[in-house]
């Protein structure tokens, strides 16, 4: 049932203008900071881990502009997904600086990967790329039974998805291996795929629990590394895409110093745009016991 039910409020929001959407979801972002909910409350106790140095009442705005972001991420999706392709990449604004140098590593054909955190529109950054590049995106199945939505969404402009799973890390390999580009979300959980459960790296000054898939790779076939992230203007007016090339990821001398180099650069984009992070899907070190993983 909730599959059909999702489908149709894709369908609904994409029948929207996106700034409708995104006001929507800026009233839904309301509703989750008046009342209490994981999201609201794991949020809460990750803004007070990372920037323990504001006030209450500062970081309680933020907190509130976070859960109002969260809301237009999720009703952004049905656009996204639904919308024709030129209609999605013209909600692109201006050209993508750097993109010249990631365009240059896939020419060398020695295969890159491009990490998006949960910053933003993530989902329009792997479209976009996907767009112009082969690109193979790793994703996390539902635990909804969403799979086959998820995946229609995500490589509806040519990227090819694959599920975490030992199936999953031969695609990855092989695409990397043919020099074409991987498109990982760092932050989500790959248990499956033989990541255990990853290491705790640095990040906000705290130890997070962080994939080492992405710098094993890295280390591995000396892939270049780039972050991205789809910037959400406001009222709706398009997203401005961010690209970074992290050299120190391939440059270190340890899988350890590597996660670190990893987190440092997603912990910097995340200070730059602090409202857009999903805080509610960070695991730190210190989180209480029975308190559940968002991800």
């Amino acid at each position: 049932m909730s599959r059909y039910l999702i489908g149709a409020l894709l369908r609904l929001t994409a029948a929207l203008p996106l700034s409708w959407g995104h006001a929507l979801g800026t009233f839904l972002g309301g509703l989750l900071w008046w009342i209490p909910n994981p999201l609201q409350r794991i949020a809460e106790r990750n803004l007070a881990l990372c920037f323990p140095e504001q006030p209450t009442a500062e970081r309680n705005r933020l907190l509130r502009r976070n859960l109002m972001e969260t809301g237009k991420g999720l009703l952004e999706l049905g656009p996204l997904w639904l919308w024709p392709r030129e209609r999605v990449l013209q909600l692109i604004q201006g050209p993508v600086a750097g993109e010249e140098e990631l365009a240059a590593a896939v020419n060398c054909k020695q295969g890159v990967i491009l990490i998006t955190p949960h910053l933003g529109a993530w989902e329009l950054a792997g479209l976009y790329y996907s767009s112009r590049y082969p690109l193979t995106i790793l994703y996390r199945p539902s635990r909804l039974g969403l799979d086959a939505i998820t995946r229609r969404g995500r490589g509806r402009l040519g990227g090819q998805v694959v599920a975490t799973d030992a199936g999953g890390l031969r695609a990855l390999l092989i695409a990397l291996r043919r020099g074409e580009v991987l498109g990982i979300l760092p932050d989500q959980d790959i248990s499956g795929i033989g990541d255990g459960e990853g290491l705790f790296a640095p990040f906000f000054g705290m130890a997070a629990g962080t994939m080492t898939l992405v710098s094993r790779l890295a280390l591995k076939h000396n892939a270049p590394v780039f972050l991205t992230w789809a910037e959400r203007l406001p009222r709706g007016q398009g997203y401005v895409l961010r690209l970074r090339a992290l050299p120190d990821v391939i440059a270190a001398t340890s899988l350890e110093e590597s996660v670190a180099a990893m987190n440092q650069g997603i912990e910097a984009a995340a200070r730059s745009l602090p409202a857009q992070y999903l805080w509610a899907y960070k695991r730190f070190k210190t989180r209480p016991p029975g308190e559940p993983k968002l991800y």
